[in-house]
């Protein structure tokens, strides 16, 4: 029996406008540096596996200020050309946390109010920092959801056990009745299956057909549960 939904964030709930790729050139451009979108974006996912090895190793340990350092080491090896790379970090830093710099699936909003309307508990759960609070705050989603639970402010990134081990205990609910919906097949799949909650993954470009337990949009969802 499924007495509470959780949502990853990035990449299921919200996603980044226009591209991560394109924010960054457009950041970088005005610190000097003459990278193209193609080129960044192709940076960008080297240097975050690369700092996510790092945080693995660490036991998927975090806090805010290892997020910060972390996000300062992608921008540093993703646009080493600025002439000023703190200042662009710092920019960058701040622009995604605005919530302009991000938009709800267009899914989201009615079907996380039809849920709550059968009477689910919802929550977000998400490697992400204190930034995410701001980002959602003038969203619709915002009051829909009874809990955030934000990797840097619990100290636990997924996929670490003590993450979703901090959701149930959050939503006071036992993994067997709390259903994950995420995009990402390790994190917010397998992981949470490990965990011993139930799992949707959200398969939008049908890389999965070898799981039956997916969507391919989060209006699906409303068929499941």
């Amino acid at each position: 029996m499924i007495q509470a939904i959780v949502y990853d964030a990035v990449g299921t709930l919200l996603h980044v406008q226009p591209t991560v790729a394109a924010l960054y050139a457009e950041a970088g451009r005005r610190f000097g540096s003459r990278l193209d979108a193609e080129e960044i974006a192709r940076r960008f996912h080297a240097a975050f596996h690369k700092q996510d090895q790092i945080d693995r190793h660490a036991g998927w340990r975090t806090d805010e200020a290892r997020e910060h350092e972390r996000w300062r080491a992608i921008v540093a090896e993703v646009l080493d050309d600025v002439a000023d790379a703190s200042g662009c970090f710092e920019s960058l830093f701040a622009i995604f946390a605005k919530s302009n710099s991000w938009t709800a699936d267009p899914d989201a909003a009615d079907v996380l109010a039809e849920l709550k309307r059968r009477g689910y508990r919802q929550a977000l759960a998400s490697n992400f920092d204190r930034r995410l609070r701001a980002v959602l705050e003038p969203m619709p989603l915002r009051p829909i959801l009874d809990h955030l639970v934000i990797s840097s402010e619990i100290g636990w990134r997924k996929p670490a056990p003590a993450f979703f081990a901090h959701v149930a205990e959050s939503l006071q609910v036992q993994p067997s009745g709390i259903l994950f919906v995420g995009d990402d097949r390790v994190n917010d799949f397998e992981a949470t299956r490990e965990a011993g909650m139930q799992s949707v993954l959200l398969d939008p470009k049908k890389k999965h057909h070898d799981r039956a337990e997916r969507i391919e949009r989060l209006r699906d969802l409303l068929d499941l549960v």
